[in-house]
């Protein structure tokens, strides 16, 4: 199996189609446009095995702003697993690569996290946010209470947020965290 890391930009119609066409298959068809939009124009973790596109996984700047600074933080996207090859290893590898991405660029690695993926970032030492979760939408400032409990963070160049504080994200179509 082979591991490459490539910009959104770097990747051709058909690698584009393949990554949409695991996606689509890993979530059951509830993978929206606006999920395979959030994905796109960052860094691609792609693992290939002898029958195609096996991991995925993106990493994308997002803002997030924390006790009155606007951190750059590389936000996790799009991870998925061929069925077959699940419970393989390579959840594991694309998460360590795309972890190598944010740890070199970026203040603060963040996800959100269904629960099923949870043991895959927390085994990682990603940690689940304890605190408040807003979006800086169109209309102001918004908590997003249906969030909280599944934002998981990882420390980069800033080092650890202080959870007394709130996180507040860029606005997004779709899901905003």
């Amino acid at each position: 199996m082979t591991l490459r890391l490539a910009h959104t930009a770097a990747l051709g119609p058909a690698d584009l189609r393949h990554v949409r066409a695991l996606l689509d298959g890993a979530f059951g068809g509830d993978f929206s446009d606006e999920d395979w939009e959030h994905g796109l124009g960052g860094v691609h973790a792609l693992v290939h095995d002898g029958a195609g596109l096996a991991a995925h996984g993106a990493v994308v700047m997002r803002r997030v702003r924390h006790r009155g600074r606007w951190l750059r933080t590389g936000y996790v996207e799009a991870v998925a697993v061929r069925a077959d090859v699940r419970r393989t290893g390579l959840g594991g590898r694309v998460t360590a690569a795309l972890e190598r991405v944010i740890d070199r660029a970026y203040d603060l690695g963040a996800l959100c996290a269904s629960d099923e993926g949870a043991p895959l970032y927390t085994a990682r030492g990603w940690q689940r946010w304890p605190g408040r979760v807003h979006a800086l939408s169109p209309d102001g400032i918004v908590r997003l209470p249906d969030e909280e409990g599944g934002v998981y963070l990882r420390p980069a160049l800033a080092g650890p947020p202080d959870p007394a504080g709130e996180l507040v994200f860029d606005w997004r179509d779709g899901d905003v965290v």
